[in-house]
């Protein structure tokens, strides 16, 4: 290897380079899934996807750089080069994420399926990951300084603290002030100006090639070039319409679109709202008030600018309106955007603005109601589940008068319903059903939920409920006589009482077990190919018993394959190496345990939850370091015991909260024994740390897919939890086996080498 100029001044800059690459990849990540999202309309199967996409990339580039890094000429100009591409691909692949949607999106406003997401994460991905993924095995070539057993271990430390600062940053700095592409654009010239001042250490050619991205960057910003291509994008996004606003904010991204004489509201890529669309105004609240016999105070939750908070006062009676919208950006864009729809209601006195989490407003606000709308999409992501789950619905009967009514609605069908459909109808009749004692549903293509705290309050019939109607003098055009009693034909109301009566084994929907949430996506993926609903079904109807026989089978066959390995140190490589996938898999399942876990009993805040990934990327840190300090030989030991302790925790994570310092204290923990495994395992991968990280990231990748979109809504918390626990004792029984000279007890597996 060529010593380099500047040799004094390496281990710093190669710290800083860590750090920057940590911070970079960390901020890039939450920017581009959110274009992500918005380009495949915010379920969160794509986030799953877009994650998983993420992580295979980014293993690929580890994998492949941990084979050729070790053969460079210079290291740090190495570093140097790939830190300069990346700082060139991370615009280019927001400006490719929007232009793969525009161009293969089939029709305007038509959803992508799993396969096409898959193709578009895929293609758009591929630069940035690989590359971010290959700098971690070339810079940890820097670290070695005479102890190349621990090299990874530093590069890992450095690269967790980047990365915890980052997510935090971005979170709370970056995405508040600054548009994607400008933050893609920021941090990209950061990387560029880092990339130049290690290739003035390197010297050679190095200085040159790499002063070109930085030049670039500048020269496309100050050229106006960035913006044009940055607007130009934005656009192509909206065919067929002309994209009026756009704003963004740590919610998500807004954009208010004209199309056809309509003006819609979307969020995260999701219609919130159109105007003007009196049918969907009246449908919301209209039905819900009706079956209140005399409502004087509405909770209206979401949607409201569509009319439907104005048509809750038009019922006569009505002495008060609070209207939740999490995002107080939309409250703007309201302002703004809907000028006739936010003036009456800020002059309305009776009207309450409430910009935060619906469901937290619910369990603070300290006052009951005669209704409360859920006026929200389908629980078709794990935000949206929460307002359709039994804990919801019994903090929402808590805060219902004694003739109050609770209204929610799902997607349905005017003719036809399918089994996915019907899965989902019987699992929300159910989970209402185990709160309140009366639930009656109305067909349409919108199935309306009414339910109250006492029998006797809901509307008997057809003809009581028309009677409640003319009393009021309702001047509806939709929510009137003609359409009511078509709704209502027994026909209709008996075919969807049949079809959406519980079965013994459906399930009730849970904060802890968010199957309904499962269901939902089970009925989107069915629209685009029937394979995928089969699939779902399958998957659905597995215990987990045979899951969780089937995931021991396996770790089990994987901890005997390495055990029996001839050769002392192939056994320990592969141990470790198992022991790495294992927790990679397991510490991605606790962290998205423990942010589910904290949405559900705290609701949707935003700071809180980039605190937790703060505090989880904190752990790693600490963990990292105190897994270099750590003396001693006994690597096999301290590997079971971390997977026990792992175990441990994911059991854990599971248990109801305390307080809300538990969930950040757990995300410290659950970071501290990854960071603290990582080091111990590059001891035995001593001059593998591309396939060490690509194996740890691999094992994240596979945890990515199943957890948000499979396990978690079908097993719920607790089982999810023993699959996880099973995995890690298993990779920790591994590690015992393949390293028994570290304990005399177990001399007897001892077996001679040659």
């Amino acid at each position: 290897m060529r010593p380099y100029a500047g040799m004094v001044n390496a281990p710093r800059a190669v710290r800083a380079a860590l750090v920057l690459t940590g911070f970079t990849a960390a901020a890039a990540q939450i920017v581009l899934m959110r274009e992500l999202m918005v380009a495949f309309r915010g379920n969160d199967i794509s986030i799953g996807l877009a994650l998983g996409t993420w992580l295979f990339w980014t293993a690929v580039g580890s994998g492949a750089s941990g084979r050729l890094a070790p053969r460079a000429a210079s290291p740090l100009g190495l570093v140097a080069a790939l830190q300069a591409l990346l700082a060139l691909a991370i615009p280019a692949t927001v400006l490719a994420v929007r232009a793969a949607r525009a161009a293969i999106e089939p029709v305007p406003g038509e959803s992508f399926g799993p396969g096409s997401m898959v193709l578009i994460s895929a293609g758009t991905l591929c630069v940035f990951c690989a590359l971010s993924g290959a700098l971690f095995p070339a810079a940890s070539l820097l670290c070695r300084g005479g102890r190349e057993a621990s090299a990874a271990g530093v590069a890992y430390l450095w690269e967790a603290i980047g990365a915890a600062a980052g997510g935090l940053a971005a979170a709370l700095v970056l995405i508040r002030y600054l548009s994607p592409i400008e933050i893609a654009w920021g941090l990209g010239l950061a990387s560029a100006l880092a990339a130049c001042g290690m290739a003035a250490l390197a010297g050679g050619r190095f200085r040159w090639l790499v002063a070109a991205a930085p030049l670039l960057l500048l020269g496309c910003a100050l050229s106006g070039t960035l913006a044009r291509w940055d607007a130009a994008s934005v656009r192509g996004m909206w065919p067929g319409s002309r994209l009026v606003a756009t704003r963004n904010s740590v919610y998500g991204s807004l954009a208010v679109v004209d199309s056809g004489g309509a003006r819609s509201a979307y969020e995260n890529g999701v219609r919130l709202f159109t105007v003007p669309d009196p049918e969907a105004a009246e449908e919301a609240v209209d039905y819900a008030l009706l079956e209140a016999p005399a409502p004087r105070s509405v909770l209206l939750i979401g949607g409201g600018f569509n009319g439907s908070a104005a048509e809750a006062l038009r019922h006569p009676g009505v002495e008060r309106l609070d209207y939740v919208e999490l995002d107080p950006a939309l409250l703007d864009m309201a302002r703004d955007f809907f000028p006739r729809q936010w003036a009456p209601l800020r002059a309305d006195p009776r009207v309450h603005l409430h910009a935060m989490d619906g469901r937290l407003f619910v369990k603070t606000a300290g006052r009951s109601w005669d209704a409360i709308v859920v006026n929200l999409p389908d629980p078709q992501t794990a935000q949206l589940n929460r307002f359709f789950t039994a804990g919801f619905f019994a903090e929402a009967a808590g805060r219902l008068t004694d003739a109050g009514v609770l209204s929610f609605a799902l997607a349905g069908s005017e003719n036809y319903i399918p089994e996915n459909l019907a899965e989902l109808l019987r699992c929300m009749n159910r989970t209402a059903r185990s709160v309140f004692p009366e639930v009656v549903a109305m067909p349409g293509e919108t199935i309306h939920f009414f339910a109250a705290r006492r029998r006797g309050v809901l509307a008997a019939g057809t003809d009581e409920l028309l009677a409640r109607l003319r009393a009021r003098h309702l001047p509806a055009r939709y929510a009137r006589e003609y359409y009511i009693r078509f709704r209502l034909a027994p026909d209709r109301t008996g075919e969807l009482e049949a079809q959406m009566r519980p079965l013994a084994a459906t399930p009730v929907n849970r904060d802890s077990r968010p199957v309904a949430y499962y269901f939902d996506v089970a009925l989107w993926s069915s629209q685009f190919h029937q394979g995928y609903r089969r699939a779902f079904a399958v998957l659905a109807k597995a215990g987990l018993g045979e899951v969780a026989g089937l995931a021991g089978a396996l770790a089990l066959l994987a901890a005997a394959g390495c055990g029996l390995l001839p050769g002392r140190e192939r056994r320990r490589r592969a141990s470790a190496g198992f022991c790495t996938v294992a927790m990679g898999f397991s510490t991605i399942g606790l962290e998205i345990l423990l942010l589910l876990g904290f949405q559900a009993a705290y609701g949707y805040v935003y700071t809180g939850m980039a605190l937790l990934i703060a505090a989880f990327m904190a752990g790693v840190a600490a963990g990292s370091w105190l897994g270099l300090r750590s003396a001693g030989s006994s690597v096999g030991f301290r590997l079971a015991g971390v997977q026990a302790a792992t175990a441990l925790a994911c059991i854990a994570a599971c248990a109801p909260p305390g307080n809300a310092a538990w969930f950040p204290a757990m995300a410290l923990v659950a970071g501290a024994l990854g960071g603290f495994a990582f080091p111990l395992v590059a001891r035995v991968f001593s001059s593998g740390a591309g396939t060490l990280y690509a194996l740890d990231l691999a094992g994240s990748c596979l945890g990515a897919a199943l957890f948000s979109t499979y396990l978690i809504p079908v097993f719920g918390f607790i089982g999810t939890g023993l699959l996880m626990a099973l995995v890690c004792l298993a990779a920790g029984l591994t590690a015992v086996l393949s390293f028994p000279e570290e304990r005399p007890l177990l001399s007897f597996l001892r077996r001679p080498e040659r």
